[in-house]
């Protein structure tokens, strides 16, 4: 017997990205009997052909740019022409080597979590899962397959993920429309892509496409790139966009894409042609959750087509779980793993401490990154809490000025009596790693005399961090 149960439990897992991937190693960890159902390959798409890839990109992005700004630094490149006259190279990207190491890269991290899974005990099948009543799943080799095995489930988490949003008159091609998934069979880099969203997508890859040497315009239907992040750190992006020669048009909306030969052309709304050689639609995401079975076994779903669920991942069926994008939480992969991990434990009777979303730390791979965690300027400026507002532009940060570093800064939040910090946004080179200190800070309730007093390296870019900590220090 498991855990006081009768007889071992039933895990069926529909969808092997972060979070089904956490699920279900996490229930074979507790003694479950754990299916793993999965069409493309563990890992899902944020491994094969969103995250894992994309990332892999960038970073190689960020390495061509560092070699065009290395002079900055004194570092200069040069060779020698027959006339013995020193010249300057060109730096040139071979994008079909880059996109083939991501995607091997990728094939390997999906590799290294299926044997993690097999050694774990879970049984993983290749094919489509959906819902039979609430106690069952169907797999079959295609959606709505005829030829299919029946699987009895005693708790089923449903982890489908979600696919990139297609516009009516914008149909990707895959050639020179593209989505974000298809990206990845270019074998140059694009003379003038066209990213049609401003948003963390559609930003990240017109940053990445503009450093390996791409011209580059963005279609922002907003006043300004990254709505709904903190206006600080957006205007740092956009500007950092424009003067890299970017075209960044604001308040503009695309209707249509449409190819002619080797060219496409983007359509907006006041009537404006834009004409490029490939086009990305990065317009949002839907959750695969039509025709699997959801709305049958009784869950209750958003109007978007999100799975609603509670702080343990629970649907409004009890012994069916939403996890990931496919759920009506933030569409980041850590949290996907939290919530897989929350409602394995929850669904087998183990403890369970619900994560706060306000103390998730999320980053945009731009060039600089944003990081951010916890409450928000804005939610400060509205009144929704009381806090304190401290900014620290990173060009006064000693270690910034040895690297080169002009653009970006640490601000922190804290509340305007106790001085706890609340939240926090750190824009600069490897932010994502930078705001781990301010996200336990959140996490566990210090305050700014708490952070300050941690020792930086000096120099550092965490200094930033303390210091910041330092200028908020409240004397009663």
């Amino acid at each position: 017997m498991a855990y006081g149960f009768e007889r071992t439990q039933r895990v069926v897992v529909l969808g092997g990205g972060p979070g089904g991937y956490a699920a279900a190693l996490s229930a074979a960890q507790l003694g479950a009997d754990v299916t793993l159902i999965e069409r493309t390959g563990v890992g899902g798409a944020a491994v094969l052909t969103d995250v894992v890839p994309s990332k892999t990109l960038i970073a190689t992005a960020a390495a061509a740019q560092g070699l065009n700004t290395a002079a900055d630094l004194g570092v200069q490149f040069f060779v020698r022409a027959n006339s013995e006259k020193a010249q300057r190279p060109e730096i040139a990207v071979n994008l079909a080597d880059v996109n083939k190491r991501l995607l091997l890269l990728a094939s390997e991290q999906s590799q290294d979590m299926s044997a993690a899974l097999t050694q774990a005990g879970v049984r993983i099948i290749s094919g489509h899962g959906r819902l039979d009543g609430t106690e069952a799943v169907i797999i079959s080799t295609a959606p709505g397959g005829t030829d299919f095995d029946r699987i009895e489930a005693d708790t089923v988490i449903v982890s489908v993920g979600a696919s990139p949003r297609i516009l009516p008159d914008a149909t990707p091609d895959g050639e020179r429309i593209l989505t974000w998934t298809q990206l990845y069979g270019l074998s140059q880099v694009p003379e003038h892509i066209i990213v049609v969203g401003s948003g963390v997508t559609g930003a990240e890859f017109a940053g990445a496409y503009r450093a390996l040497g791409s011209e580059v315009t963005l279609v922002s239907s907003r006043a300004q790139v990254l709505p709904g992040e903190d206006a600080d750190a957006a205007t740092v992006i956009e500007d950092v966009f424009r003067r890299s020669g970017m075209t960044v048009l604001s308040g503009a909306r695309a209707v249509t894409a449409e190819r002619s030969g080797e060219t496409v052309t983007v359509t907006l709304a006041d009537g404006t042609a834009v004409t490029g050689s490939h086009v990305l639609m990065a317009v949002g995401s839907i959750p695969n959750t039509a025709d699997i079975g959801l709305a049958e076994a009784g869950v209750e779903m958003t109007e978007s087509g999100h799975i609603r669920v509670n702080r343990v991942a629970r649907s409004s069926v009890l012994n069916i779980y939403g996890v990931g994008d496919c759920s009506a939480t933030m569409p980041l992969a850590s949290v996907a793993s939290m919530q897989g991990r929350t409602a394995a434990f929850h669904a087998l009777g183990d403890a369970v401490e619900p994560f706060d979303e306000l103390n998730v730390a999320a980053n945009i791979f731009t060039q600089p990154e944003i990081a951010t965690v916890g409450w928000t300027q804005a939610d400060i400026e509205a009144g929704t809490i009381r806090g304190t507002v401290y900014k620290l532009p990173l060009e006064k940060n000693p270690r910034a000025k040895m690297m080169g570093i002009t653009d970006g800064f640490v601000k922190i939040f804290a509340t305007t009596t106790s001085r706890t910090v609340i939240g926090g946004v750190i824009v600069a080179p490897n932010a994502s790693e930078l705001i781990f200190p301010l996200a336990l800070a959140v996490e566990h309730r210090l305050t700014v005399d708490d952070v300050a007093r941690a020792f930086a390296i000096y120099p550092s870019l965490t200094g930033s961090i303390t210091d910041a900590a330092r200028a908020l220090h409240k004397v009663d």
